[in-house]
């Protein structure tokens, strides 16, 4: 037990004095101050900088991907892997953006179906925010330059705004200010649409006739007349629409019309040739409605991609205006006014094509008038006329529009209709005579449109559009200024 408590006493010596008290001290001790000495030696170690022990360097095979080229095929074949890299983002991008645009679409038109205020999407998600959590990426920076304008809306690409935002009217056929109703966005929906046009229409008509016998070129002998005739038209429209579904409307238009007439008969020479010419005038004025018309108008067909907007058209006119057998007239036949309708029920059946093609619009109508016959018993001396079948008529158009920006289009077009001839059974003013039935000639009236579409905001716009007759038989010139809005 002493030996112990000895052992530990010069261990703790040892250690405190070092290996000389060590020594010293191991006189006494013997063999227990070599054993002491050589368990505290380990013990007693240097501190400081010198104890950390190195770190050891791994290392690593350099990996295949970040290998550093070493010549011009290597370098070649790397940047042909960094093309592609950035052509493939590129794609994803663009397929997400087209995705995010069918789903906004979709979205906008449930909320309407539902009867609920559409949301309109300002930004689309980045890849920072679809994944929480995740870094930054600048993605944008590695689509080729040529995405990057399409994407932004360069030169070469059409603008599209912010990211992630359909246009409003993505699914909806462009406007055509040519074709005037017919060719109008169709009211969604559960909304009520309406526009108020002016139009002003003039027609100049100067004719030479000639009664008597040529007797060798330019001798002429008989009489000369000149019918002078004008007509001034203007009127004022108003049209309210309701949409019945998304693709169906049902519309009333109301015109009211202020007309002035002005027909005057000049002979050159009076009966004989000592006689005194005279003037005969038939001008006449007219105010009130007009013939009122019903429409209803069918969206029949939205491209996906490429492809025409078709829409069907039918028109009703109703004859709520004062016809030219309703007019008041002398012991002559002459009225003392100006009719402002037709006279007759008439039925129009057609079909609107557009073909979106950016930045232009093609566009074409087709459409059949049907006018229906009916029983008149008007006085017209020296003739009663019992029954008037007007002709039916034809038409069609066709022309482009260029949108020169997001809220400005021009078109240009022609339009063509075919009036067949009016039959006309009358009976002359004398007892006993039998009733005739004459045709008149068919018509044929040519006139160029021109019209630009100017788009005030999400609710409205304004129409200008033009037409120039280039028949004889057109109207010389009538101008049309419309603003369709939406309530």
């Amino acid at each position: 037990m002493r030996n112990a408590f000895l052992s530990l006493a010069l261990m703790g010596a040892a250690l405190l004095a070092g290996p000389a008290v060590a020594q010293n001290a191991g006189q006494g001790a013997g063999t227990q101050t070599r054993e002491i000495e050589m368990v505290s030696r380990p013990v007693v170690q240097p501190v400081g900088p010198r104890s950390a022990k190195p770190v050891a360097r791994v290392a690593t095979k350099p990996d295949a991907q970040t290998k550093t080229p070493t010549n011009a095929a290597e370098l070649a074949q790397l940047r042909a892997e960094v093309s592609a890299q950035r052509d493939s983002i590129a794609q994803q991008i663009s397929a997400l953006q087209a995705q995010q645009n069918q789903l906004d679409a979709m979205e906008r038109r449930l909320a309407l179906a539902l009867g609920e205020e559409p949301v309109v999407r300002r930004a689309a998600a980045t890849p920072s925010q679809a994944q929480p959590g995740a870094a930054p990426r600048r993605v944008a920076s590695a689509a080729p330059q040529g995405a990057r304008s399409a994407q932004t809306g360069g030169s070469q690409g059409r603008p599209q705004g912010a990211v992630g935002v359909a246009p409003e009217d993505a699914d909806r056929q462009p406007e055509i200010a040519a074709l005037g109703r017919q060719g109008s966005a169709i009211t969604q929906k559960g909304k009520l649409s309406g526009e108020v046009e002016w139009s002003y229409a003039r027609a100049d008509r100067n004719r030479a006739l000639f009664r008597g016998v040529e007797v060798v070129e330019s001798v002429l002998v008989g009489v000369f007349d000149i019918n002078e005739s004008r007509q001034d038209v203007f009127t004022q429209k108003v049209g309210l629409q309701y949409g019945l579904t998304n693709d169906l409307e049902i519309g009333v238009d109301v015109p009211f019309i202020a007309r002035w007439d002005t027909s005057v008969l000049t002979p050159v020479a009076g009966p004989n040739a000592n006689g005194e010419t005279r003037e005969i005038d038939n001008s006449a004025s007219g105010y009130g409605i007009g013939d009122v018309e019903v429409l209803l108008r069918k969206q029949l067909h939205a491209p996906k991609g490429f492809g025409a907007y078709l829409i069907g058209n039918l028109q009703v006119d109703i004859p709520t205006g004062k016809g030219p057998f309703e007019l008041t007239r002398n012991q002559f036949g002459e009225a003392s006014e100006a009719a402002t309708g037709s006279g007759f029920w008439g039925v129009t059946p057609g079909i609107t094509a557009i073909i979106p093609s950016d930045p232009g619009v093609l566009f074409g109508s087709l459409s059949y008038t049907k006018n229906f016959a009916r029983d008149v018993n008007a006085v017209l001396p020296p003739v009663q006329i019992e029954r008037v079948d007007p002709g039916d008529v034809i038409s069609f158009s066709a022309g482009v529009g260029l949108a020169l920006n997001p809220r400005l289009s021009l078109n240009f077009g022609y339009a063509h209709s075919w009036g067949f001839g009016t039959e006309t059974t009358t009976r002359a003013l004398t007892e006993g005579a039998e009733a005739v039935t004459q045709s008149s000639r068919d018509l044929q009236i040519g006139r160029f449109l021109f019209g630009t579409t100017y788009k005030i905001n999400p609710k409205t716009s304004v129409n200008f559009g033009i037409e120039a007759g280039l028949t004889d038989d057109a109207t010389d010139m009538r101008a049309v200024v419309r603003f369709p809005f939406v309530f």
